[in-house]
This record gives structure tokens, C-alpha cells and sequence, in this order.
């Protein structure tokens, strides 16, 4: 058995695509995954299964979400060791001043790579630092300026429909999960 996070894209945010935890977690539990846990609203489940291919596996979960749920269902799928990976490979100081930034870790769906994403985000000098990871994007901002930050322009452009994003707590707590 593989130890696996699905993080949603697009639910519980801004009144669209309102999905219950518990009927998520009966959901996942339907489409025959094992020890299914959700945590927060945001979409993040973790299960257990035997598949080892990634590709059909967010094919098969996409397609119950959307038949279930009734709308086009986009996840990230990650196996626990890649998400250990990502958090032991995290760029020098990222989450270590939480009083000064805000830290959150931008999720890639395959096959958007980090590179390619890297070089559509605009970012705010100053303001903004970006780090390309393996799938991911390390975004941290001065939280004094955050409302100057580029952040929350990403959400209009073409290429946010291909990420999801997690701060930086959720996304340590998901391992320890």
C-alpha cells in the first residue's frame, strides 16, 4: 500500500463548488481507497492504495469527484514520500519567519512543470520570492506588504487553473498527517 495526498483545486472557495468533508471522505471511500482522512476545508485527502501509477489514479479520482460532485474535478496527487521530499528539499529559511511572511507552497498538476510556471508568475520585488522545487512553487511574501504582493494576481491568469496552493502549516501538517 502507498500512503497518498489529493489536494482539490477549486472547492469550498468563494461559495463555488461547496463539497461536505464527510461526503468527500465517503466519496473517496466508494472509489475502494483505505484509511481516507481529510483535513480542512480546502480539499486535502489522504488514503491508502495499492496503485502505483499516479496518472490513472488522478484520471480515476477526477472522474468519481466529478461524477459525484458534478463539476470538472482538477486534483494535485502527491505519494507521502513525495511529499516528505518536498518538505526536506524546501529552500534555506522558507517557514522559518512566519511573524515576517507569509509562506505558502504552489502545487503543479502535471504536466505543468516548475520551470514553466516560474517564468509565467510575476512577482513584486522586495515583496515576492519565488523558488522553483520539484512540482512545486516556494512562494513567500513580506506580510507587512502583502497587499502589494503578486499573489493574489495569479488567480486570473490562465495557468493558476493547472495549481493549487497550500500555506506553508497545511502543507507540513499533510506529512505529519
Amino acid at each position: 500500500m502507498t500512503r497518498y495526498v489529493a489536494l482539490l483545486r477549486g472547492i469550498n472557495v468563494g461559495g463555488k463548488n461547496i463539497i461536505k468533508m464527510g461526503d468527500l471522505k465517503t466519496c473517496f471511500k466508494e472509489m475502494g481507497f483505505v484509511n481516507v482522512v481529510t483535513y480542512i476545508q480546502s480539499g486535502n485527502v489522504l488514503f491508502d492504495n495499492i496503485e502505483t501509477n499516479q496518472f490513472q489514479l488522478t484520471q480515476q479520482i477526477e472522474k468519481g469527484l466529478s461524477e459525484s460532485f458534478n463539476f470538472n474535478s482538477k486534483i494535485v496527487l502527491l505519494s507521502q514520500q513525495e511529499l516528505i521530499q518536498l518538505i526536506k528539499t524546501v529552500p534555506k529559511d522558507f517557514g522559518v519567519y512566519p511573524d515576517e511572511y507569509r509562506y505558502d507552497v504552489i502545487f503543479l498538476k502535471a504536466p505543468l512543470t516548475s520551470e514553466e510556471a516560474l517564468s509565467k508568475i510575476k512577482t513584486k520585488e522586495g515583496v515576492d520570492f519565488v523558488t522553483a522545487g520539484n512540482g512545486v512553487l516556494y512562494f513567500s511574501r513580506l506580510s507587512s506588504m502583502s497587499g502589494q504582493s503578486q499573489m493574489t494576481k495569479m488567480i486570473g491568469t490562465a495557468i493558476y487553473k493547472e495549481m493549487t496552493i497550500r500555506n506553508w502549516n497545511t502543507t507540513t501538517k499533510l506529512c505529519e498527517l
